[in-house]
């Protein structure tokens, strides 16, 4: 099965939350804004498993990069001002600053993390390399570095620019649950 670009964004923005997230955060202007991660993948799966758009979906994460106040209280103020524009929605909206990353990932994960460059720098780095996927707040742009043919595939591979056998399992793992027909394709 071929997926391009167009469709995985009308896929995606099939799930109303999507569409809803879009309008309401362009606006805002966040710097290098981007809707991320599961909202978006598993919008693929579950209709290729001919369930509704949002189904199994946990949260709905939107990436920034702003580097000129790496502060908590700074990236506070962003999530506050998303939850605001949101809150009607029903469905958590994760937002993280990709500027901060380095500051408190390895007390949540105990590995080390590079201090990041941009919001795609935190994109190309999740664990299942198919599931790095990013569609633009403002002008509406796919970013998928590794492409799409794996995610079309089903086909969990971990990330060869985040290697982590542990996570990428437990992650994989974690889809599998939901989506049992993915393959997982072991860490060598």
């Amino acid at each position: 099965m071929g997926l391009s670009a167009e469709g995985l964004v009308a896929g995606a923005l099939a799930n109303p939350v999507n569409a809803t997230l879009v309008e309401r955060l362009a606006p805002m202007g966040l710097p290098q804004g981007f809707l991320v991660a599961g909202c978006l993948y598993q919008t693929v799966w579950n209709r290729q498993a001919g369930r509704a758009p949002a189904w199994g979906v946990k949260d709905y994460d939107v990436f920034y990069f702003d580097d000129r106040d790496l502060s908590w209280e700074a990236e506070d103020a962003v999530i506050r001002q998303v939850r605001e524009r949101t809150a009607d929605l029903g469905v958590e909206v994760e937002v993280k600053n990709q500027a901060r990353v380095h500051l408190w990932y390895p007390q949540r994960f105990g590995m080390d993390y590079p201090q990041l460059r941009s919001a795609r720098d935190g994109i190309d780095r999740y664990l299942v390399a198919c599931t790095c996927v990013g569609l633009e707040l403002s002008g509406g742009a796919l970013y998928a570095p590794h492409g799409l043919e794996e995610l079309a595939a089903g086909v969990l591979r971990m990330n060869p620019w985040h290697p982590a056998p542990a996570l990428f399992l437990r992650k994989a793992e974690s889809y599998r649950a939901r989506w049992p027909w993915l393959t997982v394709v072991p860490a060598a």
